[in-house]
């Protein structure tokens, strides 16, 4: 009983830790708002989980638990940046030590985590929940409520997933060089990879809710097989957008999955379980091997002569002064492997041809995200605002001068471009304002959320979308769409920034 205690505690302590907070009440709402936009009357001109881009299920019970189940892949990726970082945080600041000491084990520490987790995203869903209901009434399309049939998708297809999810937030938060910005883009990958492992199950004719199917879209597919008012050989489509006919409805009145495929997502939550477990044993070993304050700060730095020469001219006054020290300071810590990536991608955006130049400066970015992403956070992480900024005109210079150093290094990073984009007015004009933006959004985003994970996430979906040659970050790609984006992005990044930087740091209004 004892050993019980400890172990709500856990728990119930990491949940209040977050739900407590504005940023999670904004995400249960932005939540809401969301599944309501993704359950649109027919009128509506567009559907999210639908069959060809034009045909979707009557809005029954089952029908919009089956949305509400593979709108859960979605979860999967913004619940992941939302539930990480407990038992990091748990390291860094020293905690950590006081739970060496206690009898709780460690089995039961790495459950409580992962509970703590899942029950996140159980209020996600049961919001989720609730908003389909409320749709199933107001559409008025199969009005008679069936909880079973709503509520089976949501255990079969989304609580596997999750529990997925939940378990490598567990991993990522342990293994040392996963547990801030790199493992945030590696989690992205990776996410986009179980997708397709979801899509090709399906496509490949795999068993229905195997091993190969981790997102459970084969078991959509299999159902729509069996379902008779279903279209034969139609595709499914996940965030169909805008059709071009009007939106075609069929009957839905049920799910009846087969046994093979309920022990398959069972198979599924119980690798996940077994997942966490697998992490007990090396709980010990790899918290002892966190830094300090589990920052890259806590480290020796480079020298960096010739930094030191490019900014010797700009030492001039308080904010070339500051300038400086805010360029040198994220620079010095970088590793040599980080170094030689900046040459891999200087050198493709040089001797590549257009997609792959490109590609190179996509590369250039993310080189460049852990830098941006915690550049407004890093007072409040070493604890030293009311030091730093109570010098006098350092409320605003400090973060001027920042984003100038954030603005000079995305420069530096993507300058071969630059110079292969000067008979190119369009495109050398796209490269400018991103390198203006990204840093302002980065700013405003940290500032606004005192977290760094909002735009981490943001930032790999426009590096993915610019890989799939749609992005806005890569303007060989879509030059006059970046220009619009950027143009709108960096006025208002920098508003967003004026009002939620004095709140980041609690300084009074001006």
């Amino acid at each position: 009983m004892e050993s019980l205690r400890r172990f709500a505690a856990i728990v119930r302590a990491d949940l209040l830790e977050r739900v407590r907070t504005r940023a999670f009440l904004a995400v249960l709402g932005g939540a809401a708002a969301l599944t309501w936009l993704c359950l649109p009357p027919a009128s509506a001109g567009y559907i999210i989980l639908g069959l060809d881009g034009h045909q979707r299920g009557s809005y029954s019970s089952a029908w919009i638990g089956m949305v509400l189940g593979m709108l859960a892949t979605w979860v999967s990726l913004v619940g992941f940046y939302l539930v990480r970082g407990t038992i990091r945080r748990d390291i860094d600041s020293g905690v950590w030590q006081l739970l060496e000491v206690t009898p709780l084990s460690r089995p039961a520490y790495v459950l409580a985590k992962w509970s703590s987790h899942l029950l996140v995203f159980a209020l996600l869903l049961g919001v989720q929940l609730l908003v389909g209901v409320l749709a199933q009434w107001a559409r008025a399309e199969e009005p008679a409520l069936r909880l079973g049939e709503l509520l089976k998708p949501a255990l079969l297809l989304a609580l596997p997933s999750l529990a997925l999810t939940a378990t490598l937030a567990v991993w990522f938060d342990l293994l040392p060089w996963l547990r801030r910005t790199g493992g945030n883009v590696v989690y992205f990958v990776l996410w986009v990879l179980l997708l397709v492992a979801s899509v090709a199950s399906q496509q490949g004719g795999a068993p229905a809710g195997g091993l190969g199917d981790p997102r459970g879209i084969g078991l959509f597919q299999a159902a729509l097989q069996r379902q008779p008012a279903a279209p034969a050989d139609a595709r499914i489509c996940l965030g169909c957008g805008l059709g071009e006919r009007p939106v075609q409805r069929f009957a839905w009145p049920s799910w009846q999955p087969s046994a093979g495929e309920v022990g398959g997502r069972a198979a599924w939550l119980g690798l996940s379980l077994a997942g966490v477990l697998l992490a007990a044993p090396l709980v010990n070993r790899l918290a002892r091997r966190a830094t300090p304050g589990g920052s890259p700060q806590a480290q020796g730095g480079r020298r960096l002569a010739l930094l030191q020469w490019l900014l010797r001219s700009v030492r001039r006054g308080r904010l070339g002064t500051t300038f400086a020290a805010e360029v040198e300071m994220p620079l010095r810590q970088r590793p040599g492997w980080w170094w030689a990536a900046v040459l891999a991608a200087w050198a493709g955006q040089l001797g590549g041809d257009a997609q792959a130049a490109g590609w190179a400066v996509l590369a250039a970015w993310v080189l460049l995200l852990d830098i941006f992403a915690r550049a407004p956070l890093l007072e409040r992480e070493a604890g030293s605002a009311g030091i730093v900024l109570s010098a006098p005109g350092a409320r605003w210079r400090v973060p001027l001068a920042r984003w100038l150093a954030l603005v000079w290094l995305a420069l530096l990073a993507v300058a071969p471009a630059l110079l292969r984009a000067l008979a190119e007015p369009a495109l050398a004009a796209g490269l400018l304002l991103s390198a203006l933006s990204l840093p302002a959004g980065a700013m405003a985003l940290g500032a606004l959320s005192g977290s760094e994970r909002p735009f981490e996430l943001l930032a790999c979906v426009l590096v993915y979308l610019g890989v799939q040659g749609q992005g806005v970050l890569n303007p060989a790609a879509a030059s006059g769409a970046s220009l619009l984006f950027h143009l709108a992005v960096l006025p208002l990044a920098l508003l967003m920034f004026r009002l939620g930087w004095p709140r980041l740091h609690g300084l009074p209004r001006q």
